[in-house]
């Protein structure tokens, strides 16, 4: 196994420059969720023996995009990374491509699998699977970007995007073999296919949020 902690000074310019732009985003995509991310990414690394700055610097890195359209962020953060000449303190162009990569393949809805070990770990460790997280981060999406909704569009926005990404038949795919995330997702399935206590935990949340 490799450490999971990365070199300290690359970590003191992350900290410093790159963590910091976070906080202009979303609730969904901000620093807890950043932080979140890397703490995954480092433990996977260690777990398949990646390259633990990489993992450290494309986690860092991955939703930078959000400063643009959404709908092309890891594109756009993809290209944030590799064109951050101060990397180049750290990493070869070779790397630095793979980086980029990696990001643009680190979104749930991409069609294809990740072409790098590197792709796979920061999409794993992208996914929020933990029940509370992903149903608290779907109402505070919903209620940021469709203020004008009441609350039964909002229920209906979110079922359907429970359904469309996390149920059995949803898009989300896993890439590390073994990964805590299997267990949690099953663990969420089992709420959505109860639209009882689906519902419940909308509810919860819901009102917790909007007030």
């Amino acid at each position: 196994m490799k450490r999971n902690t990365a070199s300290l000074d690359l970590v003191e310019f992350v900290e410093t420059q790159i963590l910091p732009r976070y906080a202009q985003f979303d609730r969904a995509h901000n620093l807890e969720h950043v932080t979140r991310v890397i703490r995954r990414a480092l433990d996977l690394a260690a777990h398949t023996g990646a390259d633990i700055n990489m993992v450290y610097a494309i986690a860092a890195y991955h939703d930078l995009g959000m400063s643009g359209p959404r709908a092309v962020h890891h594109i756009t953060g993809g290209r944030i990374l590799a064109t951050d000449a101060r990397l180049r303190r750290w990493f070869s162009e070779e790397q630095m491509k793979v980086m980029k990569e990696a990001i643009e393949d680190h979104r749930a809805s991409a069609s294809r699998a990740p072409r790098s070990l590197y792709g796979r770990i920061v999409a794993e460790a992208d996914r929020d699977i933990v029940p509370e997280v992903v149903f608290r981060r779907t109402v505070q999406y919903g209620l940021a970007n469709y203020p004008e909704l009441g609350v039964e569009q909002q229920w209906q926005r979110f079922r359907e995007h429970m359904e469309e990404k996390y149920s059995a038949h949803g898009y989300i795919r896993l890439w590390i073999p073994g990964s805590p995330n299997e267990k949690k997702l099953k663990e969420l399935r089992n709420i959505i296919e109860s639209p009882a206590e689906l519902r419940s935990q909308f509810d919860r949340i819901y009102q917790e949020e909007s007030t």
